[in-house]
């Protein structure tokens, strides 16, 4: 049997409609979640927002249609917990969950800061898992649908991101489980992969001295920093989301990508090399913040 890919090339059919969809975002105030808000709810879905930066996310909720909205840090269970129940109660139930929020830091496995992998983990893996948890039994339907939002760096893992990529091959694992785990009742479970797209996390990310002295020119350049429109994974979400497809990819080469990641590993390991001793010796003293600052982290860890 085929397994549904959004975002591919050979994308044929009809896409079913979102009118009337309920779905919660987490991760909504800026990026990817904020633009799939947006246009989920110009496509007739009813959205319930959830985020970090509560003046945002209220920008967001008010471009929505003045969609329901609760400031929540997805690495707590409790807060998590009443953002879904508040989701729930305003939205008359849930079809559903977006897993979006996530943040990222280069880091060293040798040398650098451990917080950056502990708080990555907790907001990226821990956060996705509250998640899912919590809205699960509200999507366990015939119509339910959970996306765990993961990254091409859930299979390929390029250095300076071990944080990132071990927290997102993670989420991945999420995802895969919970599509067996819902299928008794009738609803579906899918994975986003994404290269990087055209967002404030991206930027953040590569604006560093040690991605610039990584990168250099070249190869190595070519195959790590290549940045898509931040509307093509947008699309990709909107089809992905009303076929409740089990994967969903952008850009579209992303969708080779991933079978092929056996091969790709070395690739990026041998392009990467030429620069890779001086990057590292600046990473280990840039101490760059994450992409979001987080909760008592100071932004920094």
């Amino acid at each position: 049997m085929r397994t549904p890919i959004a975002g591919g090339p050979g994308r044929a059919g009809r896409t079913p409609s979102l009118a009337g969809r309920r779905v919660l975002i987490t991760g909504a105030a800026r990026g990817i979640g904020a633009a799939l808000a947006d246009r989920l709810h110009a496509r007739g879905a009813r959205v319930a927002l959830a985020g970090l930066e509560p003046q945002l996310l209220a920008e967001v909720a008010a471009r929505c249609g003045n969609a329901p909205w609760r400031a929540c840090d997805v690495a707590d269970r409790e807060q998590v917990e009443a953002a879904v129940e508040h989701a729930v109660q305003a939205l008359g139930g849930l079809d559903v969950v977006v897993a979006c929020a996530g943040v990222a830091a280069q880091l060293p496995l040798v040398g650098g800061d451990p917080a950056v992998m502990e708080q990555t983990v907790r907001v990226n893996l821990l956060g996705t898992y509250y998640t899912l948890r919590a809205a699960g039994p509200h999507i366990s339907h015939p119509r339910g649908y959970a996306l765990a939002v993961a990254s091409l760096a859930a299979a390929v893992h390029p250095p300076l991101m071990g944080a990132y990529s071990a927290s997102k091959a993670a989420v991945e694992a999420l995802g895969n489980t919970l599509r067996a785990e819902l299928r008794p009742y009738g609803a579906r479970a899918g994975v986003a992969y994404f290269a990087e797209l055209d967002t404030d996390m991206t930027h953040r990310g590569f604006g560093t001295r040690a991605a610039a002295a990584l990168m250099g020119s070249g190869p190595a350049k070519a195959l790590l920093s290549r940045v898509a429109p931040l509307q093509v994974g947008i699309d990709a979400l909107e089809r992905g989301i009303a076929r409740r497809s089990a994967r969903i990819v952008a850009p579209w080469w992303v969708a080779a990508a991933l079978p092929a990641r056996t091969f790709l590993q070395p690739v990026i390991d041998r392009a990467a090399q030429s620069h890779l001793r001086r990057a590292l010796e600046i990473a280990r003293d840039e101490h760059a913040p994450l992409t979001t600052p987080q909760p008592d982290s100071g932004g920094a860890s």
